[in-house]
């Protein structure tokens, strides 16, 4: 699907420019047996500026792939990026858990190999006046779908005390979430907020100073707390896990990139769940239809080699887990 070239385009770069996949070569490798010996789909249901989709299809000459994404400036530089492979290309512009929908619309009823890189994008961390990125001013925005309505300056503006010191608790992770929320509440209170830079000021004045030297920069969680609601990411991954498995073929195989625990929790136990028997333990033989659905294909979470997290730092946080189905679901 080419596409016209935006404005800023030949300033920024092309999307190959601006993108380095993590992970790549290992999701190649996983994904390869389900995708090898003949026709196959692919669904990669964060196609960001298309790196991944990239590779799978100049690796797999009979693959199709369905490439999704919430943001469309990223379906528009990845329709540019993989023009070449159009006539086996489906892009749409949804978030990744209306997948069981897509695929209804497309009428693909199973598919042979799902990929989520979740997070946030390249995309959106290098677009400055998205707001993503808190060493650089810009509106508190931080929506994925320019389309959606919430931005982080709403939720700043008019989520409670509780409200706030929940989700940045729950979503970020952070020790100092009631005292940031009241701050938050005070100072909003004298004008509402509209960019980072004051945010990130007043998280600077919040968190107290040894906190500061041994925790990372005080505005990290804040704004992952922020990203995650506004987006609604760790509730759409929760439907979007089931749809994913439920739609593989026997033999079919999950690729799943995280970047932090909360994610890599909820992909942890869908996997898990679905890779051990129902049967109760005191029979002596598995009960039909009672048997694992999945081969878990990693021990654990695989983390990026020193090598790749020197050559791309945002490999840093990765954890992958990949899975096979190894029967039809009951």
């Amino acid at each position: 699907m080419a596409q016209e070239d935006s404005p800023g385009d030949a300033e920024r770069g092309s999307a190959q420019d601006r993108h380095v996949p993590v992970a790549l070569d290992r999701t190649l490798e996983l994904l390869a047996p389900a995708l090898s010996g003949g026709p196959a789909v692919v669904v990669d249901a964060t196609l960001g500026m298309g790196g991944h989709a990239e590779a799978l299809l100049r690796a797999h000459p009979q693959l199709t792939l369905v490439g999704l994404d919430r943001d469309p400036e990223a379906l528009r530089l990845a329709g540019q990026r993989l023009a070449p492979f159009r006539d086996r290309l489906h892009l749409v512009h949804a978030i990744y858990d209306e997948w069981a929908d897509v695929l209804a619309d497309l009428e693909l009823p199973t598919v042979d190999g799902a990929l989520f890189d979740l997070g946030v994008s390249s995309l959106q961390l290098d677009e400055a006046d998205r707001g993503f990125a808190y060493s650089q001013d810009a509106p508190l925005d931080m929506r994925m779908d320019p389309g959606a309505e919430r931005t982080a300056a709403e939720v700043l503006n008019t989520y409670s005390p509780g409200e706030l010191a929940r989700i940045l608790r729950q979503y970020g992770e952070e020790r100092f979430a009631s005292k940031i929320a009241n701050a938050i509440v005070r100072e909003r209170a004298k004008e509402p907020f509209d960019h980072s830079d004051r945010l990130v000021r007043m998280l600077y004045d919040t968190v107290p100073a040894a906190s500061r030297r041994t925790g990372g920069h005080p505005a990290k969680r804040t704004f992952q707390a922020l990203r995650i609601e506004v987006n609604a990411e760790l509730d759409v991954l929760g439907r979007a896990m089931p749809a994913a498995l439920d739609s593989l073929a026997t033999g079919g195989r999950i690729v799943v990139l995280s970047y932090h625990s909360l994610e890599d929790r909820i992909v942890k136990r869908e996997l898990a769940e679905r890779a051990k028997s129902r049967t109760p333990v005191d029979l002596p033989v598995e009960l039909p239809g009672h048997g694992p659905e999945l081969r878990l294909l990693t021990r654990g979470a695989e983390l990026a080699g020193e090598r790749e997290t020197a050559d791309n730092p945002r490999a840093a946080s990765v954890r992958l887990r990949a899975a096979e189905r190894i029967k039809e679901a009951a």
